[in-house]
């Protein structure tokens, strides 16, 4: 895991600690992209894609493509800089620290293995700093604009099932030939051709996966196109009823957008289950200190109800005369059916650990002291709130797809960009 984590980063990390090269292979507004930059990052992706047992597109292709995405990482970086975006070393330090714990290492140990992979861990640093700045930018111009409605929701969800579709998920390869924001004829007539082009060339048999990362102008093209799977919620509006329509492998027509023009490939389609969870129903009693009872009293007090319980004493009512939850100690301490996450962790944790009967040593949240006692379990069948929930997630992964496509083509073009690979 911890190679895989630093593989994605590595090939930046590499550019930075490389010895630059004086060759400038393209001008960025005021800034520029180094032939060291393009050669570092285009051979961790050629290594990527060996280990991944991709087809190779051209040496030419590929650079192409490599410098494209040095370019639009140069742009975000540069516009994050003008907007005072900037990750400070104590939010750098969390999510490096984030990182290692999901490694099970300690940031210690994290940079350890790094270095012993030969990677310069100062220079993973600070692309990493990059590459959160990326995406805080793109949180402040895309993502925190995009909204999700309830009747928006309420739509997929009756469309889904209108076409037998709710539980299905695609897994998609994706070509994009992109054309500009305010295309004149001529452009619209030279993106649909280019992309009859590739259809023609995919359907007499070449790879999908190399086409895409030689001719995609998609932001997935160096993943070979793919997406990944997507529910129907999740798929751009302009190619959802297309991919209704397709079976496993097979390739659709371009398909015109504001963006270009798509072509998309089912790589596969899977159906969901019936999700269920498991509930418990429980019932507490808490007690919480404050300027009259101090900690140490609550803490006395809980365990002589504790005693109680076990010696015989009815748990709703003692509930009743002693819990200072206004919610549930009127009803006996009575939560009703508890699904996971619901609960501050502590006391899911201990509740867990409960047999139905059981009555729980007492327990220490920031509500206060509680003791626990678990009364039924059962397996709850919560698709429909699994399924709504799925599908709001859905629509915004989709429209924040949308907005990401149009936003960095947006930002591409308002700005200068000279190439000098010929050079």
């Amino acid at each position: 895991m911890v190679r895989f984590l630093a593989f994605i980063l590595a090939f930046q990390a590499s550019a930075l600690a490389a010895k630059p090269l004086n060759r400038i292979v393209a001008t960025v507004n005021d800034n520029v992209v180094l032939e060291s930059e393009l050669i570092n990052r285009e051979a961790m992706i050629t290594d990527q894609l060996r280990q991944q047992n991709a087809q190779l597109p051209s040496e030419t292709a590929l650079r192409k493509q490599v410098l494209d995405r040095l370019i639009i990482e140069n742009l975000q970086l540069q516009l994050a800089e003008r907007s005072g975006v900037r990750i400070d070393d104590e939010t750098l330090n969390k999510n490096l620290q984030t990182m290692a714990r999901q490694n099970e290492l300690s940031l210690d140990e994290f940079r350890q293995v790094l270095e012993k992979d030969g990677f310069n861990y100062v220079a993973f640093r600070e692309q990493f700093r990059n590459q959160l700045t990326m995406n805080r930018i793109r949180q402040q111009m895309v993502d925190s604009r995009v909204e999700v409605t309830e009747q928006e929701v309420d739509h997929l969800l009756a469309t889904a099932a209108s076409f037998n579709d709710q539980n299905r998920e695609y897994h998609l390869g994706h070509i994009l030939v992109s054309v500009p924001e305010a295309a004149s004829p001529e452009d619209v007539k030279k993106g649909k051709a280019r992309a009859e082009d590739i259809l023609e060339r995919l359907r007499d048999g070449a790879d999908f996966e190399s086409t895409a990362i030689a001719e995609s102008d998609g932001q997935q093209a160096l993943n070979g196109g793919d997406l990944g799977w997507r529910k129907t919620g999740q798929l751009p509006s302009f190619f959802s009823d297309v991919v209704g329509e397709l079976k496993t492998g097979q390739i659709s027509n371009p398909i015109r957008s504001p963006s270009g023009f798509h072509i998309i490939k089912i790589l596969d389609i899977r159906g969901d289950e019936l999700h269920l969870i498991k509930q418990t129903k429980a019932r507490h009693i808490l007690l919480r200190p404050d300027t009259l009872v101090s900690e140490e009293d609550v803490q006395i007090r809980i365990r002589q109800l504790h005693d109680r319980i076990v010696q015989g004493e009815d748990f709703g009512t003692l509930a009743r005369a002693h819990s200072q939850d206004p919610g549930s100690g009127s009803e006996g301490g009575e939560l009703g059916w508890v699904t996971p996450g619901k609960m501050v962790p502590e006391f899911e944790k201990a509740m867990n650990e409960l047999q139905v009967g059981e009555v729980s040593q007492p327990i220490k949240s920031r509500f206060g002291y509680h003791l626990i006692q678990v009364t039924d379990r059962r397996e709850q069948d919560n698709t429909e709130d699994y399924q709504r929930t799925r599908a709001r997630e859905s629509i915004r992964q989709r429209k924040t797809d949308e907005e990401l496509e149009i936003w960095l083509r947006r930002l591409r073009d308002e700005s200068y960009v000279e190439y000098h690979l010929d050079q």
